[in-house]
Order: structure tokens, then sequence, then C-alpha cells
């Protein structure tokens, strides 16, 4: 096995718990996430040399993440499925940590609400607003247009918007 390219490392230890939290957002799963990451990282491994001199590493690692789940979600696929466990989320994000429980639920009505958006509609919702990139930045990632982008981000926030008003109806018809 060949040695470790010159940098991946610092590029892993310092970018790893981002692109985790990009991960979940797409997939909605924190199982689901750690294995697209793990997956994304291993295959630019060995193109590494390539990508860190391009200048844009994290770039092409969520281009490999968005592509890895675009091809997971169109596989069939009857096996076995992750569960959530509450206790993964704040590895997740370690300011959720210090949060109070309204927060955490607050979160968790959102990721469910993102899991409702069809794959390309969260994949921009997240790399846009999540991530803070670039309509520009998100259609290169997307390989799509940037008109693309930005109406699938806004069907996708009116989409999100819908689901949660919904959800606090029913919360408020449950009080």
């Amino acid at each position: 096995m060949s040695s470790e390219p010159a940098g991946f490392r610092e590029f892993v230890e310092a970018r790893s718990a981002a692109l985790l939290r990009t991960a979940w957002m797409l997939t909605g799963n924190a199982a689901t996430a750690e294995d697209l990451l793990q997956t994304a990282l291993a295959r630019t491994w060995p193109h590494w040399h390539r990508i860190a001199d391009g200048g844009h590493p994290e770039a092409y690692v969520r281009k490999v993440m968005v592509r890895l789940n675009s091809r997971r979600l169109s596989r069939r696929w009857n096996g076995e499925r992750p569960s959530d466990g509450v206790g993964l989320l704040p590895a997740l994000d370690p300011a959720m940590d210090r949060d109070d429980h309204g927060q955490i639920d607050d979160r968790l009505v959102l990721l469910e609400a993102l899991t409702t958006l069809p794959l390309r509609q969260r994949q921009a919702v997240v790399l846009r607003y999540f991530d803070d990139l670039s309509v520009d930045a998100v259609a290169e990632i997307m390989n799509s247009s940037t008109g693309t982008v930005k109406s699938q981000t806004s069907k996708g926030l009116a989409k999100l918007r819908s689901a949660l008003a919904a959800k606090s109806l029913v919360e408020q018809e449950e009080s």
C-alpha cells in the first residue's frame, strides 16, 4: 500500500466535522452520513496530490459525497437500514452539547423536514444554506446550471416552509 499523501491527514482532521454535517443533512441519518463521508474520503485518497494542487479539496469531497448519495438513493435496496440514535447527534455538532432541549428539538424537526425533500432540492438547500456555498459553487458540485440550483433551492425552501408550518399546526392542535 502506498504511503499517506502529504496534507491528507491534516485536511481530514480539519474539515471532517463540517463534511460530516453536510453528509448528515444530505442523508438524514447519522450512520449513513458517516459511511458516506468515509467512502468519499476513500475515493479522494488516490487522487489527493491532484486535488490538493487544485486548491479546492473540500469542494471536491463535497462533490463526491453528493454523487455517491445520489447513486445510493437511485439503487434499489431492500436490505437493512440504519436507525438514528439521538445520542449520535451531538457528535455531529459540538455546539449541540450546550444547546437547550428546544433547540435540539428544532434541529430534529428540521432534519425530518429535510428528509421529505426530493434529492436535488435537498442537495441545493443543504449546500447553499447549511454549507453557505455560493450558487456557482453549488452548481459545480451538483453538476448543473446556476438556474437549476436557484429553482431547486426555491422549491426546496417552499416545501420546507410548508412542512414546518404543517408540523407547527399539528403541535398546536395536540396542545
